[in-house]
């Protein structure tokens, strides 16, 4: 039987099933990959959106999948250039996993996975997965330089937004640096409450939203990404001075133990309201003003 004949038949949940059972192979040769992932590095604070995300992506790759079936897309199997990206990526894949450079070792599934799509599919779907594919981005763990780099600026930002928030509800707090403190009680703002874990975490799934809703006004989903930065930033701010007041009132055990970590849930919630809000108030001022969609997306 023929890819097109198998993927195009009548059943679509047969359709479904052949294809998931490709893309399981395909996992199946990162378990590795993931189990070193998850022992080596996404157990530390500043990787440990890790987890999260692959989660996402598995979802959304599956979520796109049902999307890309459901339209019936005109199969056109490439072989010669799907091959020519799972070549590359096995041997991108045999670097990362012998030398443990995590980021070849998703790159390789990047390509592995574009492969199998030109196999089955053709050129023109792999382009249809492009956001699924681009996702997996998000798990790559970028190295300790990169991380510092961005992290510092963005703790300090943080620590001064929230001693500013705090010392206007007349709480008394004073900072230096990254360092807080509110009534007897010194607090340090870590990686884990404004680094790259929760902007990334945040960014994949402000992302997302954009993706899965898909507004027609191309212009819309483009402020949107923008957007999502000072959201993400916003939702740190509000994090730090959530486990600063949970300290003050509750004690400094209180502030280190579940509420921190429930903290954490808060965060992303946040996030998600104020792009839902946010995307909502775009929408009234839209109709408002009459803006019209001048570049759509298919």
């Amino acid at each position: 039987m023929s890819s097109q004949a198998f993927f195009m038949g009548s059943q679509p949940q047969q359709k479904i099933l052949g294809y998931l059972a490709l893309l399981l192979s395909v996992l199946v040769l990162f378990v590795p990959v993931f189990y070193d992932l998850f022992v080596n590095v996404w157990n530390s604070d500043t990787q440990s959106h890790g987890p999260i995300v692959l989660g996402i992506a598995i979802w959304f790759f599956y979520f796109k999948t049902n999307q890309i079936l459901e339209k019936r897309p005109v199969i056109r199997p490439a072989p010669l250039i799907g091959w020519s990206f799972i070549i590359c990526g096995a041997l991108i894949y045999l670097v990362g996993y012998s030398q443990s450079v995590y980021i070849f070792s998703v790159i390789s599934l990047v390509a592995i996975l574009c492969g199998l799509i030109c196999i089955v599919f053709g050129v023109k779907t792999v382009l249809k997965y492009w956001f699924a594919l681009f996702f997996f981005v998000f798990l790559m763990p970028w190295p300790a330089s990169i991380i510092d780099a961005i992290t510092q600026p963005m703790k300090i930002a943080v620590s001064f937004a929230s001693e500013h928030l705090l010392y206007a509800l007349d709480y008394p707090i004073a900072r230096s640096g990254v360092i807080i403190q509110i009534g007897q009680y010194k607090l340090l703002v870590a990686d884990a409450c404004a680094g790259l874990n929760s902007l990334f975490t945040l960014e994949a799934i402000g992302l997302l939203y954009i993706n899965v809703i898909n507004h027609q006004a191309f212009w819309r989903n483009v402020l949107l990404a923008i957007l999502i930065v000072p959201i993400s930033f916003t939702s740190n701010v509000l994090r730090v001075c959530t486990l600063a007041l949970i300290t003050y009132h509750f004690g400094d055990e209180a502030g280190q133990g579940f509420l921190h970590n429930f903290s954490g849930m808060i965060l992303f919630m946040t996030a998600l309201v104020l792009i839902i809000v946010i995307d909502t108030l775009i929408q009234k001022l839209a109709e408002h003003f009459k803006i019209k969609p001048l570049l759509s997306q298919d």
